[in-house]
């Protein structure tokens, strides 16, 4: 079975469970009990993030975005080393992840499309997340579609070429996960066939399908279902993952992954 990463959004706006540590105000010790309880239900890593990227959310700043992350970080990477990873597209922020701890992982959703992303990761040759997506910008990624990018094709090519340009930096390749980028300014369609892409990319693969936008028109939801309340949805593109290959998930509930697909 593919080892599981289970989300923690330290946000008050993601689409899915926006807030949850910010009721009446931010709580650290919270959002590091919730990573805590993901590991026991079976989490192989935790990705923390702390910068929604859902359509129409506001962008922060790197400073804002490492105040709600340092104080979560910093007590898991010593208790879970090499099991988390900080979902960032600022390089400074990934910079004093790294600082904190060597064994941090950084997933860049922006695909290392800023370089100086690259040089971070190279200099601590840290292991990384990288994902596809056209450009820096997540809101205008979401807001315009670029067709070229709903071609599996063309995602394998540019992933390919993420890879290189790390192993060229002096990066292990067995510290290199690739992520097709699922939801990012594609349709529906190239999303569904984006699960299967670990058939024809070599190396560790992710996939976060776990309840996003595109399981409502891709045919994942049934009858009385709803993508954000109920594990089926996720569950079916997960098992159309795992049969392809991929060797992580990304997902929400860990506990009903671990479950069902074990």
């Amino acid at each position: 079975m593919a080892e599981l990463v289970g989300i923690l959004n330290l946000t008050p706006d993601s689409f899915s469970d926006g807030g949850s540590f910010f009721k009446p105000y931010y709580q650290p010790p919270l959002a590091v009990a919730y990573a805590e309880k993901l590991f026991e239900d079976g989490a192989a890593m935790v990705d923390i993030g702390a910068e929604s990227t859902r359509p129409g959310a506001i962008p922060i700043t790197s400073r804002t975005e490492w105040w709600r992350l340092e104080q979560v970080v910093e007590p898991l990477a010593e208790k879970y080393p090499g099991q988390i990873s900080v979902d960032t597209r600022h390089y400074d922020v990934a910079r004093k992840a790294l600082e904190l701890s060597g064994d941090i992982i950084i997933n860049d959703v922006t695909g290392l499309n800023d370089p100086r992303m690259l040089d971070v990761i190279a200099e601590y040759e840290a292991r990384c997340i990288v994902s596809h997506m056209h450009g820096t910008d997540i809101q205008a990624v979401h807001n315009k579609k670029h067709p070229h990018i709903n071609d599996p094709e063309v995602v394998i090519y540019d992933l390919e070429g993420k890879r290189a340009m790390l192993e060229d930096a002096g990066l292990d390749q067995r510290k290199i996960i690739l992520d097709p980028g699922l939801g990012f300014g594609k349709t529906a369609l190239a999303n569904i066939e984006l699960l299967s892409v670990a058939k024809k990319l070599p190396g560790a693969i992710m996939i976060g399908a776990s309840r996003k936008g595109f399981l409502e028109t891709g045919g994942f939801i049934h009858e009385g279902e709803d993508r954000k309340e109920d594990l089926g949805p996720s569950l079916r593109a997960a098992e159309i993952a795992v049969r392809a290959g991929a060797k992580y998930l990304r997902v929400h509930d860990v506990a009903g992954h671990r479950e069902q697909l074990a």
